[in-house]
């Protein structure tokens, strides 16, 4: 049972700008903030990683919930009145319970949202999509956040999930470009194959999954469009602050980014360098 405790009350009206929180389990929402900062580089963002508490694929929903509010109060905290969270897990097991049952509590005026929206947003609304598969980790997968998205916006497309286990293990011990993870991405591509011959359209389901993004091509057929959610988060996340200007005000301007990690910020800058392509400082925090 999910119990709310030790809530917090903000501030309705807050007095200054805050940056934009982004939030993830590990390493792959660094793919979604890079894909935000291509579209919105003007902002301030704080990125948090809850690296010494990861995975969360296999954790169970009222885990997932607690451990998400948890970092989502942090970023709170720190000042953010608007925090994305850029973990496919999170936004399935935790995502509505925040929105629902926890934002009104705090602060009605602060906002959370997720990935798996904005994903389903972008291959429902093309006509050429018919057969949709996911591969991501079991969590995501095991929760049928998409399929059960999917099926509210387009009940006529057919929907085929495959858990990827070892795809995130692969990119975090740094072995995304090698041959043996050849092996491993064909397998899963092929199952998915196998299981619905006629997918037009896969979704990267984990935000860690663009790292492999040369080897799915290489084993995917040509003619299925392939989804990788950074840039589509952040077209999202703009059009978003479009049409919330109270939003968009509360959020500061300066071109800034700052990681927290609750690991070992060595061991994390190491492996960010996988996901941004140049070296970063991040700093320690505990959740509380």
């Amino acid at each position: 049972m999910i119990r709310l405790t030790n809530i917090t009350r903000t501030p309705v009206f807050p007095e200054a700008p805050g940056r934009i929180g982004v939030f993830d389990s590990g390493y792959g929402g660094l793919t979604i903030l890079n894909g935000i900062r291509r579209h919105l580089p003007e902002y301030d963002y704080l990125y948090l990683g809850d690296n010494a508490r990861a995975p969360y694929g296999s954790r169970s929903f009222d885990l997932v919930y607690r451990f998400t509010f948890e970092a989502v109060k942090t970023l709170f905290r720190h000042g953010c009145h608007l925090v994305i969270l850029a973990c496919n897990t999170a936004s399935a097991k935790a995502l509505r319970t925040i929105q629902q049952n926890d934002l009104p509590r705090m602060d009605a005026h602060r906002r959370v949202l997720g990935v798996i929206r904005p994903t389903v947003e972008e291959i429902t609304c093309s006509p050429s999509t018919s057969h949709v598969g996911i591969l991501a980790t079991p969590g995501t997968v095991q929760s049928r956040s998409y399929s059960l998205e999917i099926e509210k916006l387009d009940p006529g497309i057919n929907v085929t999930e495959v858990a990827c286990p070892l795809w995130v293990p692969l990119i975090e011990n740094n072995e995304a470009h090698s041959p043996g993870a050849d092996y491993f991405v064909k397998k899963y591509i092929d199952i998915l194959l196998d299981r619905d011959p006629e997918i037009d359209t896969i979704i990267l389901g984990c935000t860690h999954y663009p790292i492999l993004m040369d080897k799915i091509r290489q084993f995917t057929p040509e003619g299925i469009r392939i989804i990788a959610q950074g840039d589509l988060v952040g077209r999202s996340l703009a059009d978003y602050l479009t049409r919330h200007p109270e939003m968009e005000r509360l959020c500061s301007k300066g071109g800034s980014v700052e990681f927290l990690t609750t690991e070992n910020e060595e061991k994390f800058n190491a492996l960010a360098e996988l996901f941004l392509h140049h070296p970063i400082s991040s700093s320690h925090i505990e959740i509380l």
